[in-house]
């Protein structure tokens, strides 16, 4: 027996609704579990302090540093390729079997473990171009990392531009270029936006590419420069949850809370200049 439209409607809104609420309850269970384990360690001491007492006391300072500066160091290394490949793929290059190739190549990049991207630094980065375990070092393994992200969501936001801007630029003597560049990036942005904050929320809490390139277990003070090594929130998470016994459990959570915090955080600045550029966009 067929059921009638409206009630096949009705189920269909009911299975996707139970699924969304499916999906949301475990977050939002998650989130405030560690909130409610980790506020209690907050403090001006945990924020700005140095670790010390074998990292059972003090403050996380250093490793919130650290991935500043990794965050910053693998936005700087793969925004620019990320959004020079996009271009280049959605604007200039032909439809042919090489470029079906390439980005097939990429999608398939984007599911490589994080752990393959950490022995590929070190080999590169570390050891054969002697940067050794330094920022720089970490920063182009999760800017490499991040690229296939950054590639795929830069073209595709492009792509969704219609193509009446590009022929009405065309048709007023403007280049491939000016249209770019005046038209359809401006257009595309809130896409990019999101591949690109995509790419760097990974960054800022993978642990495995660090490790082998630039994360320490303690430092007694910031890192000078980019050749520096330095501590890392992931990492720091990973060492006192598993490597220093009768750790408080607060500390724990409050470092995990902090992390969390910092990439929401990231997450939240994207949406509201998402928000911001969409209200501008004019189709």
């Amino acid at each position: 027996m067929k059921l009638p439209r409206y009630k096949t409607q009705k189920i269909a809104f009911a299975v996707i609704t139970a699924a969304g609420v499916g999906v949301v309850i475990p977050l939002v269970l998650v989130i405030g579990y560690i909130v409610a384990q980790g506020i209690g360690a907050l403090s001006w001491e945990f924020i700005f302090g140095f670790p010390r007492g074998g990292m059972r006391e003090g403050g996380i300072f250093p490793a919130l540093v650290g991935t500043v500066w990794l965050t910053i160091g693998t936005a700087v290394t793969s925004i620019p390729l990320g959004l020079g490949a996009g271009i280049y793929l959605s604007e200039y290059a032909a439809d042919n079997a090489l470029t079906r190739t390439i980005r097939l190549a990429i999608i398939n990049l984007a599911g490589v473990p994080s752990v393959v991207y950490g022995l590929f630094g070190l080999g590169l980065f570390v050891l054969f171009l002697r940067f050794g375990m330094s920022i720089i070092a970490g920063s182009l393994t999760l800017g490499i990392m991040t690229l296939p992200v950054m590639i795929s969501t830069t073209e595709q936001a492009l792509s969704a531009v219609p193509q009446s801007f590009r022929v009405v630029n065309a048709s007023l003597g403007g280049t491939t270029w000016q249209g770019i560049r005046k038209v359809i990036l401006p257009q595309a942005l809130p896409g990019i936006m999101t591949g690109v904050i995509l790419g760097l929320e990974r960054a800022a809490g993978e642990t495995a590419p660090i490790l082998f390139t630039v994360a320490a277990f303690y430092l007694p003070r910031l890192p000078q420069s980019v050749f520096d090594q330095t501590m890392a929130l992931p990492y720091h998470l990973f060492v006192i949850s598993t490597q220093v016994p009768g750790m408080p459990i607060k500390i724990q959570y409050g470092t995990a809370l902090v992390l969390m915090v910092f990439v929401l955080g990231m997450n939240l600045a994207a949406t509201l200049i998402r928000r911001h550029y969409r209200r501008r966009r004019q189709w």
